[in-house]
């Protein structure tokens, strides 16, 4: 499993005040699941070497969010996953722009709970 121990501090910290968040090793890097359900996930990708965030936001906002800074349609198997997005450091690296994301995942993950 590949993935940065700072980084997922870096969302630990933000995900410590919800309730029912669970950790899993999974595709290549850790997944934090809220209410059993994917939320944010970090792993490093192999072609780059560098950090990924992983963000799962929904359908609906699929569209309004893939322009911004640092992110790019999830695509693991050739596939695109609309609502899911990979996050390129640019695009977490700042306290604020890792936030935007985090709330954004949590905001999709209380609307399917």
């Amino acid at each position: 499993m590949a993935y940065s121990d700072y980084q997922a501090d870096r969302i630990r910290k933000r995900l410590s005040k919800v309730k029912l968040t669970e950790e899993k090793k999974m595709m290549g890097g850790l997944i934090f699941m809220v209410n059993d359900k994917m939320c944010v996930g970090l792993d490093i990708e192999k072609k780059s070497g560098r950090d990924r965030l992983m963000v799962r936001v929904g359908k609906a906002r699929h569209d309004q969010l893939i322009f911004k800074k640092g992110s790019r349609e999830m695509d693991f198997t050739g596939k695109v996953m609309r609502g899911f997005f990979f996050i390129e450091p640019e695009g977490f690296d700042a306290e604020d722009d890792l936030d935007f994301w985090i709330e954004k995942a949590l905001y999709f993950n209380r609307e399917i709970s």
